[in-house]
């Protein structure tokens, strides 16, 4: 009965720490900044820490949720995710970067880059506190929340060594990414127009929308990137993946494109799904890989 009792008071601790979380705020020192979006968050930008175990050294993964720069699926595109990695060994952030919304009162660029870029640089400063590996840390994203990883991935800020700001200090350059049917054109046939709208403002133009599709802007700098898409995709089509992919191999950055034959948007970890649900593992696998895990 001791034994027994020994064993569930240890698998509930094992479930508390896995799911314990801790709320980070990106800019304390700034008043009025809000989230805002579709659903109003008057919550300032913020990202929930979701720690894997205690030590040092851990990797570390930054997920970024998509809602198409308007909403933030933090759910089954967020914790669900953190929960997953977690049992790999990793840390996890879940960003909750800001928002727009139909009527333009919301926030467009460079504010959610702003939020990605600091959240990476907050992480890389408490890295020895939090216990983890600069050099094992990266982004992840969904759909918009993939466009947001990919600029991360793409146009990171460089560290500056003599900088007075202790964030400054951190290049925000993420060690790899992971990118779910992420948006990635904002300019072509295939764009996801309405991200576009909520991120640069329904006026922007064409040069800027060409500009802030990302496949444009990878360079020798970027990361090692998984992608991964479905081909019946009909909101983010996979010809965004496809236009990245092919600009990675331009660049000889090692990189994986994954095409599934179903699941259309927005699966998240597809957990119903036998096929779909392989992704998770194989971007586990990919990282072993690279010497990240």
């Amino acid at each position: 009965m001791t034994r027994i009792i020994l064993a569930i008071i240890v698998t509930m601790s094992m479930i508390s720490q896995s799911t314990a979380q801790t709320r980070i705020t990106l800019y304390p020192d700034v008043k009025g900044l809000r989230i805002w979006g579709r659903e109003k968050i008057e919550d300032a930008p913020y990202m929930d820490y979701y720690p894997a175990g205690t030590g040092s050294a851990r990797p570390c993964i930054l997920i970024c949720p998509g809602g198409a720069y308007t909403a933030l699926a933090k759910g089954h595109e967020g914790k669900d995710v953190a929960a997953f990695f977690n049992s790999k060994g990793f840390d996890a952030f879940v960003l909750m970067y800001r928002l727009n919304d139909a009527e333009q009162n919301g926030s467009r660029f460079p504010a959610q880059h702003d939020d990605v870029t600091t959240a990476m640089r907050i992480i890389k400063t408490r890295a020895v506190e939090f216990g983890i590996d600069v050099l094992k840390t990266g982004v992840l994203g969904f759909s918009a929340g993939g466009h947001l990883a990919s600029m991360a991935a793409t146009m990171h800020k460089e560290a500056n060594p003599s900088a007075a700001d202790l964030l400054e200090r951190e290049s925000s350059r993420p060690a790899f990414a992971i990118l779910i049917y992420p948006v990635i054109s904002l300019s072509d046939s295939f764009s996801h127009k309405y991200s576009g709208e909520m991120l640069l403002g329904k006026g922007a133009s064409a040069e800027m929308k060409q500009s802030f599709s990302t496949y444009n802007r990878v360079d020798a700098k970027t990361p090692p990137t998984f992608i991964v898409f479905s081909g019946d995709d009909k909101s983010v089509p996979v010809q965004n993946g496809i236009v990245f992919y092919q600009a990675l191999l331009r660049n000889k950055i090692k990189a994986s494109l994954h095409v599934f034959d179903h699941g259309g948007h927005g699966f998240g970890m597809a957990p119903k799904d036998p096929v779909l649900s392989q992704w998770p593992e194989m971007s586990i696998k990919w990282l072993s890989q690279l010497g990240i895990q």
